[in-house]
């Protein structure tokens, strides 16, 4: 479904944020990407987002080259991938339903669609009885499954976490890591990008691991080792 095809992003002469990386995610997949800071997650999904083009090399979308891409073809191409970020990036001034029927609203979707849709994916993420809520009203783990239903209301065949789990406690952290594998099961490709550890090892899901912008391993069943 995506294939990274010998990429590399050099932002300065002599300093390779991604050096020569392939690599190939699969329908339905659950992956890890790891590495310590300034390793190359970031860059990574910037490229399968092409919010960056390769220096070298080429992104694919099933069989769409990303760079080759016009801007209508992008946005559609977009539209199949929803993103979570570790800050949540929620409307402050718009409730939980809000913020989620926004996202429809963006992406074209007739009003009817949002009425039936929106509480769906407010109940798969537990979230019926806070959908009137602010963002202010929330708690921390509330706020990313808000940013979850955003990212998944559109029905995307792939998902983005980046550092997901950040900024919360270690009972939203597995209850958020609970949910994204829920996701999963449903058929969604996740493509989680963390530093924790013990939510790696206990996924027993496949991992990436970068360092100074090389895939140093690739397991199907994999652990955080760095």
């Amino acid at each position: 479904m995506i294939f990274f095809d010998k990429v590399s992003k050099i932002y300065a002469p002599g300093s390779a944020a991604l050096e020569n990386v392939t690599l190939t995610i699969e329908p339905g997949e659950f992956i890890s990407v790891v590495g310590q800071s300034g390793a190359g997650k970031s860059t990574l999904l910037k490229l399968l987002l092409a919010e960056e083009k390769p220096s070298e090399g080429n992104v694919f979308f099933e069989s769409l080259n990303m760079s080759d891409l016009k801007l209508a073809e992008l946005s559609s191409v977009r539209r199949r991938i929803g993103t979570v970020f570790q800050d949540f990036r929620l409307l402050p001034n718009k409730t939980a339903y809000e913020n989620i029927a926004f996202a429809m609203e963006v992406a074209g979707q007739l009003d009817e669609n949002i009425v039936s849709d929106v509480p769906q994916v407010l109940e798969l993420v537990g979230l019926v009885d806070k959908a009137w809520h602010f963002p202010h009203e929330l708690s921390g783990g509330e706020k990313q499954r808000v940013a979850i239903a955003r990212a998944i209301v559109n029905r995307p065949d792939v998902v983005i976490a980046d550092e997901p789990t950040g900024n919360l406690d270690p009972v939203n952290t597995w209850e958020i890591v609970k949910l994204l594998a829920k996701i999963n099961e449903l058929g969604t490709v996740i493509v989680l990008a963390t530093h924790n550890r013990d939510i790696i090892n206990a996924l027993g899901k496949r991992v990436v691991t970068l360092e100074k912008g090389r895939v140093i391993r690739d397991e199907k069943e994999g652990k955080y080792v760095l």
